[in-house]
């Protein structure tokens, strides 16, 4: 063999001894565990459909301001971003372990000899300490490992993000709804108070029985109990929204908001693999990758472990003879660790990997399944609330015309007192529940948009 022909064969060798081989399982990514399509919803062929970023789904201005102020300020927010620089820091560090850490060493020594006299030595260079050559694939496995956490934290700020954007306009549609029941029940209540002093004059004046006169004043004080149940309600709501935001809200962002279109529709006919793109099953997924990657890590730890110490500089007895000519050298010092007894410590390591990465495939099957439930519970929403919103608004028609001529009737004396107030009271609850079905209309939307993946 020619002098270059061996000096490529060891520049080959050198490469390959550097590079290392990989002892990492070849990962199979599970089918995913659901259906191909929603129940009750067409199968669809591709997965080509796209939601609109949340800055397009919210159509309010007001309501975008306030999720703006939450995306800024949310200490939730905060922490999963901060997360990503901590476990970007690991993975940097697994990263750097593939390469020697090169330090400049200067040391001396002075101690007595034999003879009674001194002795000195005094060195100065530069030395590498037990730098692994990862033949085996272990340093490797453990920077994809590191990597792939690295990618899961960024999808977990993602999710913390949607599932803010969507905490964030759940709340701020209750606390709407809480300012249409409380304007309800103020106005129901000044009603019954008003029919409650006109039944006390008519029954001081003999014109109406006690039985009247005491439904009055049952329904005036169960207004004024509800006014003050939605007193409290828009109050909690209104610190839940503070807490999201981070911060105290301008009373102009709470006010006028479009209750009627408040976010843009979401497209129907998606595939249920669009599921995939939600960032919570994303995460899942690296998690899944981390755990494959740590098997490949424990399975190195039963070959040898090859290590490499050197330096190289200068060494004088004499402090002022450092970096003179002859008191140049360097040393090297190659290391190979072969288990032989562990007690089966690195047969646990490997076991304990496997088993989570078992764990960690239930885990994005889970998350993959609750996902479609959440979409499916959405869409099942979406189907009846309409119908029930449409019904409602029927019900509060004819109850509102009810009242009126129940009141008329009352007040033609053709029918008694009891019939006008069954009527209030009937057509105040058909109120609130036309607004809560209201609301959950609007909070089923979102709840859709978040369970697509929120538009990432």
């Amino acid at each position: 063999m020619s002098e270059r022909a061996a000096v490529r064969l060891s520049v080959l060798v050198l490469a390959a001894v550097l590079s290392g081989c990989s002892l990492t399982p070849t990962l199979e990514k599970p089918v995913a565990p659901v259906a191909a399509s929603y129940p009750g919803q067409a199968a669809a062929a591709t997965a080509t459909g796209q939601l609109p970023g949340w800055e397009t789904f919210v159509t309010d201005a007001r309501l975008r301001e306030v999720i703006q102020l939450a995306l800024q300020n949310n200490r939730d927010l905060r922490i999963a971003t901060l997360n990503i620089e901590q476990v970007r820091a690991q993975y940097q560090i697994r990263r750097a372990d593939q390469w020697p850490t090169v330090n400049a060493v200067v040391s001396g020594n002075r101690q007595p000899t034999t003879s009674g006299g001194m002795s000195s030595v005094y060195t100065a260079g530069l030395a590498m300490a037990s730098w692994e050559i990862d033949f085996f694939g272990r340093l490797g496995s453990l920077k994809e490992a590191a990597l792939a956490q690295f990618l899961a934290s960024e999808e977990a700020q993602r999710t913390a993000q949607t599932s803010l954007v969507a905490a964030v306009s759940s709340t701020w549609l209750s606390l709407q709804t809480d300012e249409a029941l409380l304007a309800l029940t103020q106005r129901t209540q000044a009603t019954r108070e008003d029919s409650l002093r006109l039944t006390k004059l008519r029954f001081d004046n003999g014109a109406a029985s006690a039985l009247d006169l005491r439904q009055a004043e049952s329904l005036a004080a169960a207004a004024r109990a509800t006014l003050a149940q939605q007193q409290r309600a828009r109050a909690l709501d209104l610190n839940a929204l503070t807490l999201l935001v981070g911060q105290e809200l301008p009373l102009a962002l709470l006010k006028g908001a479009d209750p009627l279109a408040p976010f843009q529709a979401v497209p129907e006919g998606l595939p249920s693999e669009l599921l995939t793109r939600r960032a919570d099953i994303r995460q899942a997924e690296q998690q899944l990758v981390a755990a494959n990657a740590n098997i490949g890590a424990a399975r190195a730890a039963f070959f040898p472990r090859i290590s490499l110490t050197t330096s190289v500089g200068t060494v004088s007895n004499q402090l002022s003879g450092l970096f003179k000519d002859g008191s140049w050298g360097f040393s090297l010092a190659p290391q190979a660790l072969l288990p032989v007894f562990d007690l089966g410590r690195n047969q646990s390591n490997l076991d304990i990997a496997k088993a989570s990465r078992d764990i960690a495939v239930a885990q994005y099957e889970k998350a993959i399944q609750a996902a479609f439930r959440e979409v499916a519970d959405a869409l099942a929403g979406r189907a009846t609330l309409g119908e029930q919103l449409s019904a409602l608004e029927q019900q509060a028609k004819a109850d509102s015309e009810r009242y009126r001529l129940a009141e008329l009737r009352y007040r033609s004396g053709v029918a008694s007192y009891l019939d006008a107030l069954d009527a209030q009271r009937s057509l105040f609850a058909t109120q609130q529940a036309l607004a809560q079905a209201r609301l959950a209309q609007q909070q089923n939307q979102v709840a859709l948009y978040k369970a697509l993946g929120g538009g990432y």
